[in-house]
């Protein structure tokens, strides 16, 4: 028997309601920043305590998303009774978001697009080699490349969990398809698709006027480190795990 979201507890629906709205709103950085086209790419969020997740209706036009229609399902990947019509079935990738929620329990936000230059390097099963300091501050490394998998079961989620769980990177380029992303929430995974995206154009562009100098190991690991815990304001007042309600992805936080 389905899930009736008007009958869980309402914190849970209430949590439910604000990754509805996060998530809607985060799928127009997808256009506005060229990575999608047409009604390609999609945008999960998980909802914090709960066995849920939010993610795109599949085949829906980004200018026609709004937070009722983002599609609630349980971690197996099947849609709750969530209030939307029957015809709007949650995103083809599906699958791949709920493999990577249950087997990655630090995740929460999935995001895939098709951005031109990294699926480029995806087309060529070639990963982006770690050549510029914003890669070593972001991905800790290269983006690496995940197995050829098919659309319709969860093999690219075991592709994209496989790959990224031995490597720093937020951001896979799954073989002959395109890159995921992940993050401790919706934002952070779309960021990561945008810096995903930059960093694949940057480099292809380098490697035209020559080969792109390396950057040895120990300092990709401290430039790692200092982004990571070091870089930013983030004081004692910082609350994680209230999201904020402001979801542009903005040039100042690269």
């Amino acid at each position: 028997m389905s899930i009736v979201l008007d009958l869980l507890p309402e914190g849970t629906r209430r949590a439910v309601a604000k990754a509805r709205q996060r998530v809607s709103d985060l799928h127009a950085e997808l256009p506005r920043n060229q990575l999608v086209v047409w009604t390609a790419g999609n945008v999960s969020e998980r909802v914090a305590g709960t066995e849920l997740f939010v993610i795109k209706p599949s085949g829906v036009s980004y200018d026609e998303l709004s937070p009722e229609a983002m599609v609630v399902c349980m971690l197996d990947g099947e849609k709750i009774d969530d209030g939307t019509p029957a015809y709007l079935t949650p995103s083809s990738d599906t699958a791949a978001h709920a493999y990577v929620y249950r087997h990655m329990d630090g995740v929460g936000g999935v995001v895939h697009t098709h951005s031109t230059y990294a699926t480029a390097w995806a087309a060529r099963g070639e990963e982006i080699p770690c050549v510029l300091t914003m890669m070593g501050d972001e991905f800790g490394g290269p983006i690496p490349v995940g197995p050829f998998a098919i659309i319709g079961d969860d093999s690219i989620g075991r592709g994209i969990v496989e790959t990224l769980r031995t490597s720093r990177s937020p951001a896979v380029l799954m073989q002959n398809h395109g890159p995921f992303t992940i993050g401790k929430d919706a934002r952070a995974a779309v960021k990561a698709a945008v810096m995903c995206e930059e960093v694949a154009r940057t480099v292809h562009i380098s490697r035209q006027l020559g080969e792109p100098t390396t950057i040895p190991q120990d300092t990709i690991d401290a430039l790692f480190d200092r982004y990571q815990n070091v870089y930013g304001q983030y004081g004692a007042g910082d609350d994680s795990s209230t999201p904020d309600t402001d979801t542009t992805i903005s040039p100042e936080e690269a």
